[in-house]
């Protein structure tokens, strides 16, 4: 697939930005979430399941547990490397593949289920990631997306982030894969099934706001380049932002830190 000299930068940033922190090490406190997107997905045994910026295996591992036929692909090498040693341990016989949401290496109606949970919302040419979703999916079968919401708490945060450190040029907010308008706009003309339900994702982290704030820029690609983009005194500003936005959203009476953050579960069936 051709790209221009500016989209292939453009790339070659958002990969350094996925590989950059530590994203296993990010996600395990995202599992609880993940594992009820997981359920909702009844996965049969043999469905042969594609898992699309599945980073390092979060949801590629527990489908092949449950007897899937499991492909989990991503932009990200050192993902791959960690989601390829972890199915090893298991002795899980899971294909993974460093590729790109937008031109999937797949042949056509290849996979029974094709899903993202908060991943290929990433990419930058929405409507290529569309079609390819739709093109690798059989007829009659099912793609799956959870994607952040404009304002829904993580989308927030992206806010926080975009007034410091703004986002390249040519990136469109990923956020727009949380509205019901866009993704009907994306998927209907090959869908002969398109239903949206938001959900809340919970996010506990047993440690106050200030130490979350931490954590993600630390682990969390987005965070860690952001930060990485200011110079001190705009770190410290962002850092405020930030804690601010966890404080503010913080349900724990423990002294941890528990948010809700709103994102818009998808289910299309492939015409």
């Amino acid at each position: 697939m051709s790209m221009t000299p500016e989209m292939e930068t453009l790339k070659t940033r958002l990969k350094a930005m996925w590989m950059s922190g530590d994203y296993a090490r990010f996600s395990t406190y995202l599992e609880p979430g993940a594992m009820e997107f997981f359920r909702r997905l009844h996965l049969a045994p043999g469905e042969r399941v594609l898992d699309v910026a599945c980073g390092a295996g979060q949801l590629s591992l527990p489908a092949a547990r449950d007897g899937a036929t499991v492909t989990g692909i991503d932009i990200a090498t050192n993902l791959i490397e960690q989601a390829r040693s972890r199915a090893r341990a298991e002795g899980l016989a899971i294909r993974f593949e460093e590729g790109d949401a937008e031109d999937l290496p797949q042949d056509d109606a290849t996979f029974d289920v094709v899903f993202s949970l908060i991943g290929a919302m990433f990419a930058p040419r929405p409507e290529q990631v569309a079609g390819e979703l739709l093109r690798v999916c059989r007829p009659g079968g099912r793609i799956l997306m959870g994607n952040w919401t404009a304002d829904g708490f993580v989308g927030q945060m992206f806010k926080a982030h975009g007034k410091h450190a703004p986002p390249p040029a040519g990136m469109p907010s990923p956020v727009l894969w949380g509205d019901e308008a866009t993704v009907r706009a994306r998927l209907q003309d090959g869908a002969s099934d398109l239903r949206m339900t938001w959900k809340m994702y919970p996010m506990k982290y047993p440690f106050p706001p200030p130490e979350v704030v931490e954590f993600f820029r630390a682990y969390y690609g987005p965070s860690n380049r952001a930060f990485a983009a200011l110079d001190p005194d705009r770190q410290a500003a962002l850092r405020s932002d930030l804690e601010q936005l966890w404080s503010a959203h913080n349900q724990a009476r423990d002294g941890g830190t528990e948010v809700e953050a709103e994102y818009l579960e998808v289910e299309a069936i492939r015409a």
